[in-house]
């Protein structure tokens, strides 16, 4: 009698294991073969009352931030970013973003500090609904990590699609940035309770 319950434990332990690697498994090759599906957040076009444009990328960024500027998207952008903030600035105003809509936020070094040094300049305009421009491979986290520091306020993103048709990653590192942000979501969890779902 006790060794037919051991045993129907452990036939119970044996299936259980096997169906979490084969999840694992599953879940791994998914995360590899369609990134853009699982990092992209895009939630389409919207008005806001201020577009945050992070640091980082190809220069991108800018680009897309100043497209959704000019479509009406938002009235004003902030750069939020320690390393490429006047390059950013530089390339919104080349991209016909007048200086009057520029504002900077020039200390942040990590995704969550933009956020954390983001936040308290938009409640300061004032700002409830907030557009998020960053790398489409990037979006995820960023959306989360701005939504964590400030869950009262209505954040969007709207991601720059640079280099996401797969056949572009090649002679770009994109390959890295993918793969590193698989772990950096896992840590961003673990060290800031920052949900990536």
């Amino acid at each position: 009698m006790i060794q037919t319950r051991k045993n129907s434990w452990r036939r119970r332990l044996l299936i259980i294991s096997a169906a979490l690697l084969v999840l694992l498994v599953v879940a791994g090759l998914s995360a590899w073969l369609f990134p853009q599906k699982i990092l992209t957040m895009d939630g389409g076009p919207v008005t806001a009352d201020v577009i945050v444009v992070l640091g980082g990328g190809l220069h991108e960024r800018p680009e897309r931030a100043a497209e959704l500027f000019k479509l009406g998207e938002a009235p004003k952008i902030l750069i939020s970013g320690a390393g490429d903030s006047d390059i950013n600035e530089r390339l919104l105003k080349k991209n016909g973003v007048p200086a009057a809509a520029i504002l900077m936020e020039g200390k942040s070094r990590t995704t969550i500090e933009n956020a954390e040094f983001s936040v308290p300049l938009l409640r300061k305009l004032g700002a409830r609904r907030v557009i998020i421009v960053t790398s489409w491979y990037h979006s995820r986290r960023a959306l989360h990590c701005f939504e964590h520091v400030a869950p009262d306020l209505i954040f969007y993103s709207r991601p720059s699609y640079y280099g996401y048709p797969r056949v572009e990653w090649t002679g770009t590192n994109l390959t890295g940035y993918v793969k590193t942000e698989y772990v950096k979501l896992l840590g961003y969890w673990v060290r800031y309770g920052v949900c990536p779902i």
